[in-house]
């Protein structure tokens, strides 16, 4: 069920679809990769020996749609995977009748998995602030060279700036100088969908903002690699700094901190926008400061928010 046919890149239909999908749509990267595996999922699934291209696509029928998702059913995928894919051939099935290569969309009405609402794990404010002090314990005994100077200082302001701001650690980590607006207190964010927005962030993301680019600074003179930064975060190799590396080093710091190892940088998202709605904040701005398409999506926090309540009542309640 994993496997893609070998020619589905040069099927002039698909190119079509996904040259469609980047220039009138403008897919990242990313989601152009999803769309190409999701197609070619179902072409192998179709043709087990793949056809020259171009590639018979108005052949498929409902009952071929249905087995294509039974079949993911049965290797028990999730079900948001199996419903993305679903979306992904309905979309490029609308595409190909729009171009006239079909006369239906087999995937149309095609009833998409439940999706199970799990509450995104949030962390408590204590919680936060023990994790955000966790890169700079000790970090004044280790400095004897420019880069065990700047690395304490950068995790540290990756950890405040992505709580402070709430942004996804892939915006983080595509950073660049000039997205900062030192003065404002902003950063220029670009989400999904190359969507740019403005992100404010606090005194202590401020400050440790500052201390890290000091220190980056510092680091690149050592090396004499002359002309700007590859970016606002970078790695030893003065490259920039990947969502991976963020993921390991907030494992390394929630071990520190006595938290849960598995923790996720989403959970700083999830947590900023929760605390923010606890302490008042509208739902429209939380969802502003998000860059959520959907007021649907933010709404989520406010059910973290509510069985939060749930359980402080239950705990302290005598008659719960």
């Amino acid at each position: 069920m994993t496997a893609e046919p070998p020619t589905r890149a040069a099927d002039p239909a698909v190119s079509r679809y996904l040259r469609y999908l980047e220039a009138e749509r403008n897919a990242s990267p990313h989601t152009l990769s999803n769309y190409r595996r999701d197609i070619g999922q179902f072409a192998a699934f179709l043709w087990k020996t793949s056809p020259n291209p171009p590639l018979p696509w108005d052949r498929a029928d409902r009952y071929a749609a249905r087995g294509f998702l039974v079949g993911f059913q049965k290797q028990n995928c999730a079900p948001t995977t199996t419903a993305r894919k679903i979306s992904s051939l309905r979309s490029f099935y609308r595409f190909l009748m729009r171009e006239d290569l079909v006369k239906a969309n087999p995937f149309s009405g095609l009833m998409l998995p439940k999706r199970a609402r799990k509450l995104p794990a949030v962390l408590g404010i204590g919680e936060v602030n023990r994790l955000l002090a966790a890169p700079l314990k000790g970090a004044g005994r280790t400095r004897s060279a420019p880069w065990n100077d700047y690395s304490p200082l950068r995790d540290a302001a990756v950890l405040e700036l992505l709580y402070s701001t709430g942004m996804r650690v892939s915006e983080l980590t595509g950073l660049a100088d000039e997205q900062v607006d030192w003065l404002a207190s902003v950063v220029r964010v670009r989400g999904k969908g190359k969507k740019e927005r403005l992100c404010p962030y606090g005194r202590p993301a401020h400050r440790a903002l500052r201390a890290a680019v000091e220190a980056r600074d510092r680091f690149l003179a050592t090396r004499a690699a002359g002309g700007k930064p590859a970016a606002l975060f970078i790695n030893r190799r003065g490259g920039r700094l990947t969502s991976r590396s963020v993921e390991r080093l907030l494992k390394q710091y929630a071990i520190s901190a006595g938290l849960n190892p598995g923790l996720s940088p989403h959970a700083l998202r999830h947590s900023f926008a929760t605390h923010m709605l606890d302490a008042g904040a509208d739902l429209r701005s939380v969802q502003e400061l998000l860059g959520h398409a959907s007021l649907s999506t933010t709404q989520i926090y406010t059910h973290v928010s509510v069985e939060r309540l749930k359980r402080v009542y239950e705990e302290a309640h005598p008659r719960a």
